[in-house]
């Protein structure tokens, strides 16, 4: 954790409620901050947007929808957001604190996980992003970055609705591309519109990744990988991993048909589908052996 004493909110009152004692993280659009909810006494998570996004009106109006939105959402895969608000030039989010570390840090340290152990994974995910869908709300940021593991193992999805405000802004989304655009459906690089199909390709991508340690596509910039997910065919995770079992592969093909109809029709119909395929799995999974195989062009 990053306790830095620098930042100058912390130690700082917000909103005359939470007191922000060390930062936990920054991101391309807001910073996290551990901080005591005085009122309730507990501690949460805030999410502080930055000044640029905090400065946009249109931003913060979105925000704001967005945040009721995601409030509704009551389910054990999603990070409960508890609060809203503005504190002069600080616009923030009050979510459940979650101990542990994303998705990213669990493949940065493993490279790739056994097909059990990452559908054990997505189960979960889908279920949220699910439950989400069936409420009316896409999450449009679906990456490893927004899935949180906590220390007892469970796994907690975050960060639904803030791609959509981002969007309502004047600011260039190259910067917020570039994390991103590994994960981004066809349909969202040609017309920017995403609707719940859209979460399951980037599903079915993060489920490449989970059984290949890395992406199917790569490139110099974020429009080069952008253009493949427009005009290529996401390959079979065996073509870069041969012990990838072929129920993976189905199940990445049909989650990241190029045309979403082809798609399952939302996160609980391939959730269905994944439960499928994890009870007809081995289950003695034998560990990776190394890293992934070479690239494929």
């Amino acid at each position: 954790m990053d306790t830095t004493t620098a930042d100058p909110l912390v130690g700082r009152l917000l909103d005359g409620r939470y007191r922000i004692e060390s930062r936990i993280a920054r991101g391309g659009m807001a910073t996290v901050y551990l901080a005591l909810d005085i009122r309730l006494d507990r501690t949460v998570a805030l999410k502080v947007m930055h000044r640029s996004l905090a400065e946009d009106p249109a931003f913060v109006r979105r925000f704001i929808g967005e945040a009721k939105s995601v409030a509704s959402l009551s389910h054990p895969n999603i990070v409960h957001v508890f609060d809203q608000g503005t504190d002069t030039d600080v616009v923030y989010l009050s979510m459940e604190h979650v101990p542990g570390r994303t998705l990213r840090d669990i493949l940065r340290d493993r490279g790739r996980l056994p097909a059990r152990e990452a559908l054990e994974i997505m189960i979960p995910v889908l279920a949220a992003l699910g439950a989400a869908h069936q409420a009316g709300l896409v999450h449009r940021d679906v990456k490893p970055e927004n899935v949180l593991m906590t220390d007892d193992g469970r796994v907690k999805v975050v960060d639904f609705g803030l791609a959509r405000a981002i969007e309502a802004t004047n600011q260039t989304r190259t910067g917020v591309m570039i994390g991103t655009i590994g994960y981004m459906s066809p349909e969202q690089v040609t017309t920017g519109g995403a609707d719940v199909r859209s979460d399951v390709y980037a599903a079915g991508i993060m489920l490449f990744e989970l059984v290949t340690g890395q992406q199917p596509y790569d490139g110099e910039t974020p429009m080069s990988v952008a253009y493949r997910h427009v005009h290529d065919t996401v390959p079979a995770p065996s073509s870069f991993v041969h012990d990838v079992p072929p129920l993976i592969d189905t199940l990445v093909a049909h989650a990241t048909a190029r045309e979403p109809a082809d798609r399952p029709a939302d996160a609980t119909a391939m959730l269905v589908a994944a439960v499928d395929a994890h009870r007809m799995l081995p289950r003695m999974s034998s560990p990776p052996t190394g890293g992934p195989a070479p690239r494929q062009s």
